[in-house]
C-alpha cells in the first residue's frame, strides 16, 4: 500500500468512526452502559493501533 492509499484509509476510517461516534451519542441515553462500553472499546482499539504501527514501522 502506497502513502496515499494508505492516507486515504485512514481517512476513511476516521470518517467511519466520526459516524459511530455520532450513533453512540444519540443511542448513550437509551443505554446509560452503551457509552462507556464505546469508551472502553475505543481506548482498546486505539492501543491496538498503536501497536501494529510499531510493529509496521520495524520498532518492535
Amino acid at each position: 500500500m502506497d502513502g496515499g492509499s494508505f492516507e486515504s484509509a485512514l481517512d476513511r476510517i476516521d470518517v467511519a468512526l466520526a459516524r459511530l461516534e455520532q450513533a453512540a451519542a444519540k443511542l448513550s441515553s437509551e443505554d446509560p452502559g452503551l457509552r462507556d462500553r464505546h469508551d472502553k472499546l475505543k481506548t482498546s482499539v486505539s492501543q491496538t493501533l498503536e501497536q501494529l504501527d510499531v510493529l509496521i514501522s520495524g520498532q518492535g
